[in-house]
């Protein structure tokens, strides 16, 4: 005959004589014996969850019992749960493969990063002095203008085209090998453009560059043809001022026209292409000498120096350390 102590949520049930006939002492009882049912969960025998000691029942549903059995059932969904943690948090054994994808994330993540979002460049000429020097490192942001996917020369749409006054690191097609080089926008296509005695003129209205730099009082004439320009990286038939013929104003008597390094123009850049020079105008080798720029060879803008670095310095070892500008580290490009 069974009874049923029917107090709390936890029902008691008594394989013995009914509650009016048990003595009203405590009596040990074996725990497979007692059975544990919850509003919650479906009757099982305790002993079932594991749990191997005796507990004290009263026949009569003493409040000491029901407690001791509440809180056994409590140890045991928190163990429960402590296992499910850990097994939850215990990190998987892959092996050697799990390794080995690891790596080929972090190579294709940084391909993908280092080919279409930003790009690391060096200056290695004077042409931008003082804005940039020998040495700087910078970074620069691919996308903006259309990354070029690798091996292919296909161009990925741009956000937008480069600026008057803007830096960009084009590769242009007069060197051989072909080198990324860092020059600034002077003209955009459409743009007039003429230079005279050192002073640029836009579109008609006198440009302010503050950031170019002259040193040299003597101004040269720039040769029509380049055959005899001494630089065995550029390309000689790329060079000279007869790039500006087709682009000069009608206005301009192409057979008299003798540009210098300080005075030429007036002229239109063509669709498609862009005026480039460097800051340090008697340094550079730029768009008055190799004409317009195509759009095409634009890869990038610089955003920041990352480091820089005197290899002129003569520092001590270890040089990277020593010779280091460590006060343009960091500093915008503008």
């Amino acid at each position: 005959m069974c009874t049923t102590a029917e107090r709390g949520p936890f029902a008691i049930h008594l394989h013995g004589p009914p509650r009016w006939l048990a003595p009203r002492a405590q009596a040990v009882v074996p725990l497979d014996r007692v059975i544990v049912s919850n509003s919650r969960s479906r009757t099982t025998p305790l002993a079932a969850s594991g749990a191997r000691a005796p507990v004290l029942a009263a026949a009569s549903g003493e409040p000491e019992a029901r407690a001791e059995l509440k809180g056994t059932l409590r140890s045991r969904d928190r163990a429960k749960k402590a296992n499910r943690d850990a097994r939850a948090a215990a990190p998987s054994d892959g092996g050697p493969l799990e390794g080995l994808k690891s790596i080929l994330v972090a190579v294709l993540l940084f391909f993908v990063i280092r080919t279409f979002i930003v790009t690391a460049y060096s200056i290695p000429s004077e042409s931008m002095e003082k804005t940039l020097l020998v040495g700087d490192y910078l970074m620069a942001n691919n996308a903006l203008f259309g990354a070029t996917i690798p091996f292919t020369g296909i161009k990925l749409p741009a956000l937008r085209d480069p600026r008057r006054g803007e830096i960009v690191v084009f590769r242009p097609t007069y060197n051989e090998p072909q080198i990324d080089v860092v020059k600034r926008v002077i003209g955009v296509p459409g743009d007039t453009l003429q230079m005279a005695n050192g002073q640029l003129f836009r579109n008609g209205e006198r440009v302010n560059e503050r950031y170019a730099r002259y040193e040299e009082a003597a101004d040269d004439l720039i040769p029509m043809e380049g055959f005899g320009f001494m630089d065995p990286t550029v390309r000689p038939e790329a060079y000279g001022a007869r790039n500006h013929l087709p682009l000069l104003l009608s206005s301009v008597d192409a057979r008299e026209y003798r540009p210098s390094r300080n005075t030429w123009g007036p002229l239109v850049v063509p669709a498609g292409h862009y005026w480039l020079m460097g800051d340090n105008r008697d340094q550079s080798l730029d768009s008055r000498f190799m004409g317009p720029i195509p759009r095409s060879t634009i890869r990038g803008k610089p955003l920041f120096i990352y480091y820089s670095f005197d290899k002129q310095a003569g520092a001590p070892f270890p040089a990277f350390v020593t010779a280091a500008r460590w006060k343009r580290i960091g500093t915008p490009i503008h």
